[in-house]
């Protein structure tokens, strides 16, 4: 639980942010996602135009999900280590991420896939219906698109900003291209931190 100390920080940060940035392009219910991006990067770059994309109805198809209980599916451990705790507590929701499991390793090395391809594609029932949050890795958020494009899986929401340069740009707009409801960015910047952000700021909405 934040302190009162902690809480006050937070708060003077929250509002050096609204100052610094002034008028910007994001919705009412979108602003605070990328706020929390923000606060959690320090990267103004987050507040620009078309920077951080999000589908017709993505936060509230997250946020829904994440209070109804839905899995959260996680690229690598980073992403849960990011997120604040006693919100999956409080809604029961499962954290799903199989990046460390020697069976998904094996399964990479039988198939020629990374870990993280395994990883997703090892863990389909929890991906359909639930909350994907990739931080890491582009070929995890390709796999979900491909599972999507086959009838495998269909998540709720998608957060999906991997950061990188090889795959990482590009990952991001195929799934800006998908039916799929999604939270994502342009560019190479990103991380699991960021991901936790996202998903942080989506139990709060």
């Amino acid at each position: 639980m934040q302190t009162e100390k902690g809480q006050s920080i937070e708060d003077a940060s929250m509002r050096m942010i609204e100052d610094e940035v002034g008028p910007h392009p994001y919705g009412k219910l979108q602003w605070p996602i990328v706020r929390r991006i923000i606060h959690t990067t320090a990267d103004f770059d987050f507040a620009g135009a078309n920077a951080v994309l999000f589908s017709d109805g993505a936060v509230e198809a997250g946020a829904e999900a994440l209070r109804s209980g839905a899995t959260v599916v996680a690229d690598v451990s980073g992403v849960y280590g990011g997120m604040n705790k006693q919100n999956p507590q409080r809604y029961g929701n499962k954290i799903v991420c199989r990046i460390s499991d020697p069976a998904v390793a094996a399964r990479a090395a039988e198939l020629g896939l990374t870990r993280s391809e395994a990883a997703v594609r090892m863990s389909a029932e929890d991906v359909d219906g639930g909350v994907v949050a990739v931080g890491n890795a582009p070929t995890a958020l390709l796999e979900v698109i491909r599972m999507h494009k086959e009838g495998l899986a269909t998540p709720a929401l998608v957060v999906g900003i991997p950061v990188g340069f090889i795959s990482a740009p590009e990952s991001k707009e195929e799934l800006a291209s998908t039916d799929m409801r999604y939270i994502t960015n342009r560019g190479r910047k990103g991380g699991s931190a960021v991901a936790a952000a996202v998903i942080n700021a989506l139990y709060k909405t």
